[in-house]
C-alpha cells in the first residue's frame, strides 16, 4: 500500500537529542576523550579570560567545534556554522541544544584567535597523550621522529624581492602573470609577501621547491599514537634540529631509542642523542659516506623492530594531510600553522585511542 504524504509539519519534537545519535557511534567514545581532558584543562582555559564583559563562546565548545572541523574534513569556519545549524550529530557533540543559535562564522574566528595565542593545540594534545598513558597506550621507551612538508597558504608569485624592483608583469589585472625564467631565487634574497615566515623549501633532490613550513611528529612505537609535534620554518637541519627538542623532553630515568629515516643520519645529531641517553635507531646511509650509527647498534634486535614501527609514522602524515587538511594550510605565520598541526595531532589521537582501548 502506497503510503499518503502528509503536508503537515509538526510544530513540537519529543525526541531528546542523546537518543537521537546511535549508542555505537563513534564520536560517542570520541566525546568521553575530549571531555575528560577539557576537564583537566580548565585551570588553563579559565586563565584566558577576564571576569568582565561579555561571556564569549565556551573554550570547550570551541574546541568541540574545531575538532568536528578536523574530524569531518570541513575547509572553512562558515561552512561549520552552517553544519551547526541543521546537523544535529555535530550540535551534539558541540554541547548545543536543538534551538541554540550558532555563532556568527567571524565571531567563532575571532574567539579562535584566542586558543592560538595560548597554545591550546599543544596543551591538548598533552592531555590526550597523559590520557593514553593511564590507559597503558603509551610507550616510555621506544620512539620515532620524522617531518612532512606543509605547503604554505601563499603562491609562487608571491616570493618577490626582499629589496630592489618587482619581477616583470606580462599581463594587467589582479592575477598578473610574471615570468620568472632566468631568475635566481632564494630564501636569502626573497620571500612572500603573503606569508612572510614560510620558505622555499623541497624534500628531496628531483622535486619542485615550494612554499612551506616543515611539520614533525614524535610517536611512540606501541600503538603509533602521537606525544609530540611541532613545525618550523623549512631548513636544512630543522628535521634533527626539531627532533632533538622533543625527545629531550621526555622525561625517563632509563634509556630510549629514537627510530628514523636516512635523514637524521648525521654524526652532529648522533651525537647529541648519545649524550642524551637516547639509543639512535636511524636507518644507516651509506651511499657514498660512512653512517654514524655504529654497526653494533644496527645488529640489536631493537634496531630492526624500530626500522618497521617507525614507518607507521606515515600514516600520521597521511591522515593529517588527507583529512586533517595540512597538506596546505589555510594559516598564515609559524605560530598560526603549528596551533592548527598540533591541534590536527591531537584529533588523530582521539580517532584512534578508542580503537585501541577495549569494549
Amino acid at each position: 500500500m502506497r503510503g499518503a504524504e502528509d503536508p503537515q509539519k509538526a510544530m513540537f519534537s519529543y525526541v531528546a537529542l542523546e537518543d537521537r545519535v546511535p549508542a555505537k557511534h563513534t564520536l560517542r567514545s570520541v566525546r568521553v576523550l575530549v571531555d575528560e581532558a577539557l576537564h583537566s584543562m580548565n585551570v588553563a582555559l579559565a586563565a584566558m579570560y577576564s571576569h568582565t564583559g561579555r561571556p564569549s563562546i565556551p573554550p570547550e565548545r570551541l574546541i568541540r567545534a574545531l575538532l568536528l572541523q578536523i574530524f569531518y574534513s570541513i575547509r572553512s569556519e562558515r561552512l561549520l556554522m552552517e553544519q551547526l545549524d541543521y546537523n544535529l550529530l555535530f550540535r551534539w557533540f558541540v554541547g548545543l541544544t536543538v534551538d541554540d543559535a550558532v555563532w556568527d562564522a567571524s565571531t567563532f574566528a575571532k574567539n579562535r584567535d584566542r586558543l592560538v595565542g595560548h597554545d591550546v593545540g599543544k596543551k591538548l594534545l598533552s592531555e590526550v597523550v597523559r590520557k593514553a598513558h593511564d590507559k597503558g597506550l603509551v610507550s616510555d621507551e621506544h620512539f620515532s621522529v620524522d617531518g612532512t612538508l606543509i605547503k604554505a597558504w601563499a603562491s609562487m608569485k608571491s616570493f618577490q624581492p626582499k629589496d630592489g624592483p618587482k619581477p616583470p608583469s606580462a599581463g594587467g589585472g589582479s592575477n598578473v602573470e610574471v615570468d620568472f625564467r632566468g631568475q635566481k631565487r632564494s630564501n636569502e634574497t626573497h620571500e612572500s609577501t603573503t606569508d612572510p615566515e614560510c620558505r622555499l623549501f623541497k624534500k628531496a633532490k628531483g622535486q619542485e621547491s615550494k612554499l612551506a613550513y616543515l611539520g614533525h611528529a614524535l610517536m611512540e612505537n606501541r600503538n603509533g599514537l602521537v606525544v609530540d609535534g611541532c613545525v618550523t620554518q623549512a631548513h636544512g637541519t630543522a628535521e634533527r634540529d626539531a627532533a632533538f627538542e622533543m625527545i629531550d623532553a621526555i622525561k625517563t630515568d632509563g634509556e630510549v631509542t629514537l627510530g628514523a629515516d636516512k635523514g637524521y643520519d648525521a654524526k652532529e645529531f648522533v651525537e647529541r642523542l648519545e649524550t642524551a641517553r637516547v639509543v639512535p635507531h636511524i636507518a644507516q646511509n651509506t651511499k657514498g659516506r660512512r653512517s654514524a650509527v655504529s654497526d653494533r647498534v644496527a645488529r640489536t634486535p631493537g634496531y630492526a623492530i624500530s626500522q618497521l614501527a617507525r614507518k607507521r609514522i606515515e600514516e600520521i602524515f597521511g591522515w593529517a594531510k588527507e583529512i586533517g587538511g595540512m597538506a596546505q594550510t589555510k594559516f598564515r605565520g609559524r605560530v598560526r600553522v603549528d596551533w592548527r598541526f598540533t591541534m590536527t595531532l591531537a584529533a588523530y589521537n582521539l580517532v584512534r585511542i578508542p580503537k585501541l582501548v577495549p569494549a
